[in-house]
């Protein structure tokens, strides 16, 4: 599949997937006026959609901070197949309403990664993308809320991709049986516990699209720093993980201009100076 990865301006705005373009839940504090107001009158029923705020988050964070976000390209029609939005903690409100918060102050917040139905390929590659940019700027780390999903919410995701089986349900659980041995047991008091804590909370209406599946994290190669059965936080080390790419990127490159220094002189003819013989 060809697809090609860039950074995200104002001028691609307008090109971004529906729900990409309009949701704000980790935009718009979930305490503030403005989140109230959209809960009420909100379309489809969502109180984080509110296409203005996220143009203006997004025009923002890109004047104070500089690129926020990745997106991927359908090389064969052109449309927006994948986002991927990141910036400092302090610019992203919602960060702070997690119980695994807050995120380290010398950490960038990776907050989520989102593909289109048959594109989901490209979240490892959004993902190289942001760590080549945030190693570019000299930073040492990144973070991300990842969600251990339900049986229920892993089903809904994937129905939009593959049609449903009735292995499904089997397989999601041993999934998330998978998860919580390493990070946490999922107690009976520990469900009705999150249950309660979501719905008192301002994590009610979760928007669980825009939130990163914790076994994706794992898989990258993030560290898990703060356990929780629902929303544990991960750590990338920037100059330890992904970022010996680059430095095995820049010696291949040193290789490749010896080797063509050495095949160069190679090549060049010999101009010995043939002696005339005396008679």
């Amino acid at each position: 599949m060809n697809l090609a990865v860039t950074r995200l301006d104002l001028e691609s705005f307008e090109s971004l997937p529906m729900h990409t373009r309009r949701c704000v839940f980790w935009e718009v504090d979930p305490s503030s006026s403005r989140a109230t107001e959209n809960e009420i009158f909100g379309k489809f029923g969502s109180s984080f959609e509110s296409e203005f705020d996220k143009e203006a988050w997004i025009s923002g964070v890109l004047l104070e901070w500089g690129t926020c976000g990745q997106v991927a390209i359908d090389g064969q029609t052109g449309h927006y197949v994948g986002t991927a939005f990141y910036a400092p903690p302090g610019r992203v409100p919602r960060s702070g309403h997690f119980p695994t918060s807050p995120v380290s102050a010398d950490a960038v917040l990776l907050t989520s990664i989102r593909t289109e139905p048959g594109f989901e390929e490209a979240a490892p590659i959004l993902l190289d993308s942001i760590v080549t940019n945030l190693v570019r700027r000299g930073v040492r780390a990144v973070e991300a809320f990842g969600i251990v999903r339900t049986p229920t919410e892993s089903a809904d995701s994937s129905a939009l991709s593959q049609p449903p089986s009735e292995h499904d349900e089997v397989a999601e659980l041993g999934a998330l049986e998978s998860i919580s041995n390493e990070m946490q047991v999922w107690a009976d008091e520990a469900i009705v516990e999150i249950t309660r804590a979501m719905h008192d909370s301002p994590q009610a209406n979760l928007c669980t699209e825009c939130i990163i599946d914790a076994d994706f994290l794992k898989d990258s190669g993030f560290d898990l720093v703060a356990s929780h059965p629902r929303f544990p936080r991960f750590r990338l080390e920037l100059d330890e993980g992904l970022g010996w790419k680059h430095e095995v990127e820049h010696a291949l490159e040193k290789l490749v201009v010896m080797a063509a220094m050495d095949l160069a002189g190679r090549e060049r003819p010999a101009s010995v100076p043939v002696g005339r013989r005396q008679g």
